[in-house]
């Protein structure tokens, strides 16, 4: 917030707009307050003025029949409200009585299908707005318009939140997933009461007298995403406290504001808001305030990171200057080297996530060049260089799966201001519209599979790959983007060409070969079971597990059906490392993971069902034994391809290993060596 000189011009200022009926509003109030709270006299007009609600419009007529079905839970609710109040007798029946008429107004407004329901934030949102004395109808349409602006209503919000905590602090947001502990634990109270149910009642109006003046619907957000930030250390050492007590201290965090914290606090969230892409706006503008969960345009609460839209991007790209804390993205290609040279933007760099699995070490060298690249744009104030790492798919869910993987070894290594372009490279292709030749670089209308897929009756460009590729670019990212499709040792002499210090292997697991195979073999087949201390599978793997969608299933019942041969108690352990209480169950073609429904005995989600054939290895640490890697996929030539992998912790591990490893071998028999070949880990 800007600080405004301590003079009464201003409010001379402020007076005279205020007295221009129908002429002020909040962009014309923070104009003039710059940010600043406002004086206690003027503070209904700048509410009614920010709010929209005149002051001469029809009054509201309170007909005072109180015959909810849920009448006496929110009268006493009012009345053990009004009872901590420090008010005299008198002041207090006045107060009970705005109270009542306005929530049951209010509820009766929203028809029969929404209820009043105890701790939902209506009576504490109408503290600070009583407060100011105003005839009862003028509270409830201020109380109104604050609802219908600024209270989000649906579970959009938390997923969002979640989100942006990602986006800017991933370490603290893994942290709290690791725990289970979800923003609706700990920010529902902050977003239902817009920060009154937790904050001292100056403390309330002051932020109000600046929220307002922002008329920002998303403002809610980054004010709790720096309530929260800003108490990260102690968050992080709380590691030994149980769930509860974390959640609660969350809860509480707004209750130690002061009055003269109130600037920065807001100052803070501006500044947050300015540092994240925008896109979200746009998209959740209509449903972020929808009680109809059928109007969610955006899937959040299965987003990996957060979404960029593709006209953000581009728009992004366009500006050659901008404020020193506004958001640049450095653009990462994840798409195949064929389809990369057939068309990318020019400040594209381009990191093939096939060499992920197919070729890791050559994987990891990429990432020490985009990482160097984006630090040598960044020194260059070059117009490809930026902070915020913006990642770029083909745009078809199936075949980005890879670069959902990339995406999400970033996230797993903690690194800031990671986002995926929502619909890819088609989404770009589609945005450019007729200016797309001129706009990609490279773009081949023969070889680009979305003008390939245009002129084939629209069939999904990504179903029909194409092997041709144009010239690579001069550019430092083209050159970049077509070495590295090229062999590991080739890629490496390359890459050295264009960058200082590229740095060492990250450690992922290497290709494996056939002259990798260890111990004594059955049929040329080594053993399936390995400890392996080098590689992280979350670099390899996004959450796959639906849980909305999965069977639930008696777990009794199936541990004693006839197919079951052995079953273990153990913890699913997901890509945000969070773990779920499970059983594994091994039959004799498969194996199973049900993971227990929380407070329902006895009921469990089947979330794993994989078929022996298709395990390739089964790993753990030295460090911690009990925790069991299964990884599927299959031999490609002389080597092998992990595709996908499950992680638990499992008390019986060696048992269960055992029990694994044997009925492997049986399926392997009994199928001739048709199967793919499991293989130890080198």
């Amino acid at each position: 917030m800007a600080t405004v000189e301590d003079d009464s011009t201003w409010i001379a200022d402020l007076q005279s707009a205020l007295g221009v009926t129908g002429r002020c509003d909040s962009e014309t109030v923070y104009n003039i307050c710059q940010g600043q709270s406002v004086p206690e006299a003027l503070r209904p007009n700048v509410w009614r003025a920010c709010l929209d609600v005149n002051g001469s419009a029809n009054q509201i007529m309170f007909n005072e029949i109180f015959d909810l079905p849920e009448q006496n839970i929110l009268r006493e609710d009012c009345q053990q409200f009004v009872a901590k109040l420090g008010n005299d007798d008198e002041d207090k029946l006045s107060v009970l009585s705005d109270l009542e008429s306005i929530v049951t107004y209010h509820r009766k407004s929203l028809g029969p299908e929404v209820k009043y329901e105890r701790g939902n934030g209506w009576i504490e949102l109408l503290l600070p707005l009583i407060a100011l004395k105003l005839p009862r109808s003028d509270t409830c349409r201020l109380f109104q318009a604050v609802s219908n602006r600024y209270i989000p209503c649906n579970a959009n919000a938390f997923h969002l939140f979640r989100l942006l905590l990602l986006y800017h602090d991933p370490q603290l947001c893994s942290f709290l997933d690791t725990r289970r502990i979800t923003p609706d634990l700990y920010t529902g109270p902050w977003f239902q009461s817009l920060f009154a149910g937790t904050c001292k009642l100056n403390v309330t109006t002051a932020m109000w007298d600046l929220y307002f003046q922002q008329a920002d619907a998303f403002f809610v957000l980054f004010l709790a995403l720096v309530m929260v930030v800003n108490a990260r250390e102690q968050v992080l050492s709380m590691q030994e406290d149980a769930k509860n007590n974390i959640a609660e201290f969350l809860t509480m965090l707004p209750a130690g504001l002061e009055l003269e914290d109130v600037p920065d606090f807001c100052s803070l969230a501006q500044y947050y808001a300015a540092k994240t892409p925008s896109s979200f706006r746009e998209e959740m503008k209509d449903s972020f305030f929808s009680r109809n969960s059928t109007d969610f345009k955006l899937s959040l609460s299965q987003a990996l990171c957060l979404p960029v839209s593709a006209s953000e991007l581009i728009e992004n790209i366009a500006l050659e200057d901008g404020p020193s804390d506004s958001v640049r993205f450095f653009l990462v290609d994840c798409r195949p080297a064929d389809q990369y040279n057939a068309g990318h933007l020019p400040t594209a760099f381009h990191l093939d996530c096939n060499l992920m699995l197919q070729e890791p070490v050559a994987f990891s060298t990429a990432v020490q060049g985009l990482l160097s690249a984006q630090r040598q744009a960044l020194a260059a104030g070059s117009n490809a260089g930026g902070e915020h790492l913006c990642f770029l798919g083909c745009g078809d869910l199936d075949d980005d799966q890879y670069t959902h993987m990339v995406v999400a070894s970033f996230l797993q290594k903690h690194t800031q201001y990671v986002s995926l372009l929502t619909g890819g490279y088609q989404a770009i292709h589609r945005y450019l519209g007729e200016s797309t030749h001129d706009s990609l670089t490279d773009h081949d209308p023969h070889a680009c599979l979305v003008c390939v897929a245009e002129k084939s009756n629209n069939v999904s460009p990504t179903a029909q790959l194409n092997g041709s590729a144009s010239s690579s670019s001069t550019d430092l990212f083209g050159k970049i983007g077509a070495a590295v499709k090229l062999k590991s040792a080739e890629v490496k002499g390359k890459l050295m060409e264009y960058i200082v210090n590229p740095g060492a292997s990250s450690g992922v697991d290497r290709h494996v070969s056939s002259s990798d195979k260890l111990g004594k073999p059955y049929r040329n087949i080594t053993p399936v079971f390995s400890i392996d201390d080098e590689q992280d599978p979350t670099d390899l793997r996004s959450e796959s597990h639906d849980q909305d969608q999965t069977e639930t299933v008696s777990i009794s019942s199936r541990l004693k059906q006839p197919d079951v041969i052995a079953s273990f108690k153990c913890q699913e352990v997901t890509i945000n490392n969070c773990t779920f209480n499970s059983y594994l169950v091994v039959s004799a073609s498969h194996i199973y993971v049900l993971r227990e429904v929380p407070k329902v005995k006895d009921k469990a989600r089947l979330v794993v069902k994989r078929s022996l054939s298709s395990i390739a290895k089964i790993t753990c640490k030295k460090k911690h034994p009990e925790l069991i890697t299964f990884q599927y996929g299959g031999a490609q030539g002389d080597g092998l391809i992990i595709s996908d992998y499950d992680r638990f912790i499992i008390p019986e591990a060696g048992n269960a290993t055992d029990v694994i490893s044997k009925q492997i071998l049986k399926c392997l028999k009994n199928n001739e060596g048709d199967s793919p070949s499991p293989s130890s880990a080198s």
